[in-house]
């Protein structure tokens, strides 16, 4: 592997990382927080707000299909898709009303969400597979180390007046078009052509590799308990209704925050290099199962009680699992694809994590007009505990994935 385009890509995916951080915060919690505290949406725009990176995901095949026949650099793709974005939030901040804002939530988000299968395909080719995990992991721990501070001084200066969220926006925007720059200096070659025609010929590879689908399967079911109870935490911390207070008084826009960004940051931070070490190495089921254990633990902590303890306790698990999916999720089709068709599996995956990410926050914000937050984290351990009965006999399969070399190149910082 050419050690110059590792570096490259290495030097520029850091830079990247301080604006992933960034968008990480917004999707992940400060375009809900706006759309509960200053829209008071209803159900189903908080749904389609939460679940807006799903439907970037959905597109996964269709734009692998179109960047593959227009014979783009996958680089060029995804650098116009963050410039999209970035139009996105400039509309958004000029226009703020309910409808424009949900839209662009919707739009903005699935530009980001969109672009991952190119990313899993310019990791493949430009990361050694020996380091692949690890480089992965550093770059991440810049965009979780971001996010954490983002989040923090966000949700101060929400707290502190919360019509501020325009200037917010822009500040989305300008990091939207930031990726975009780097992006568009990565090394990247045009798609393999696969001779297809059909915009979601991927699909085809779900029925035609066993361990693929069922691996699918599990990730389906666990993925959707974890899309479904996800949002229900700034929806458990945010609305009054749900009696969550700090000091008998409800909590503020930067504890909101603390507990749903700053915190599960801080411990993904310090564990994604752990988990990095570990995908590399790690039978891949195992790895799997134990990610599995941790997210439903978080869940049944989190909604456990109104305790603050309780509440941090949840996040710190939540951010460690977090870590480990982080990596996992991202890179765990370059185990099993071959070398040049990684991009259409990862477009299969992140076809599948987009329907259960658009549907999943509908059924959360409806359950929870019936039943009670805690009820529902319930409902999400046991469907985790049965995703993870799936994997158990697969853990052989792990052993004959492509595994790390031993480390013998290293990346110029």
């Amino acid at each position: 592997m050419d050690a110059a385009r590792t570096a490259q890509t290495y030097r520029y995916e850091r830079w990247r990382a301080l604006t992933s951080g960034v968008l990480e915060a917004a999707g992940g919690t400060f375009l809900l927080l706006i759309a509960v505290r200053w829209f008071e949406a209803g159900a189903v725009s908080k749904a389609l707000v939460a679940g807006s990176g799903g439907f970037g995901l959905m597109l996964g095949p269709w734009l692998v299909a179109h960047v593959e026949t227009a014979g783009w650099p996958v680089a060029k793709a995804a650098s116009r898709l963050a410039m999209f974005g970035a139009a996105g939030f400039i509309v958004m901040a000029i226009f703020p009303v309910l409808p424009v804002f949900v839209i662009g939530s919707v739009l903005t988000m699935a530009m980001s969400s969109a672009a991952v299968p190119l990313m899993t395909q310019i990791y493949q080719e430009n990361y050694p597979e020996s380091q692949r995990g690890k480089l992965f992991s550093r770059t991440f721990m810049i965009r979780i180390a971001t996010a954490a501070l983002f989040s923090e001084l966000a949700g101060r200066a929400l707290t502190a007046h919360f019509g501020w969220f325009r200037g917010l926006i822009l500040i989305f925007a300008a990091a939207f078009a930031f990726s975009a720059f780097c992006l568009s200096r990565l090394p990247s070659r045009a798609l393999a052509a696969s001779g297809g025609t059909h915009p979601f010929r991927a699909l085809r590879f779900v029925r035609d590799d066993a361990l693929f689908r069922r691996t699918l399967v599990m990730w389906m079911i666990m993925g959707f308990a974890n899309l479904m109870v996800g949002p229900l935490r700034i929806e458990y911390l945010a609305n009054d209704q749900h009696g969550i207070k700090w000091n008998g008084v409800a909590l503020t826009t930067a504890q909101i925050a603390l507990l749903v960004g700053v915190i599960p940051n801080l411990a993904r931070l310090v564990m994604s290099p752990v988990w990095g070490w570990l995908f590399d190495r790690m039978n891949f089921f195992v790895l799997r199962i134990m990610l599995n254990t941790g997210f439903a633990l978080g869940m049944l902590s989190f909604f456990g009680g109104n305790h603050f303890g309780w509440l941090i306790t949840g996040a710190i698990i939540y951010g460690i699992s977090n870590a480990g999916g982080d990596v996992a999720w991202s890179l765990w089709v370059t185990k099993f694809a071959p070398p040049e068709r990684v991009a259409d599996y990862m477009s299969v995956h992140t076809f599948f994590t987009g329907l259960r990410g658009v549907i999943a926050p509908v059924v959360a914000f409806q359950l929870i007009a019936h039943y009670s937050v805690s009820a529902i984290s319930w409902l999400g351990a046991i469907m985790i505990f049965v995703a993870t009965l799936i994997l158990i006999p697969e853990i052989k399969s792990g052993r004959s994935a492509k595994r790390a070399a031993v480390l013998t190149e290293e990346v110029s910082e």
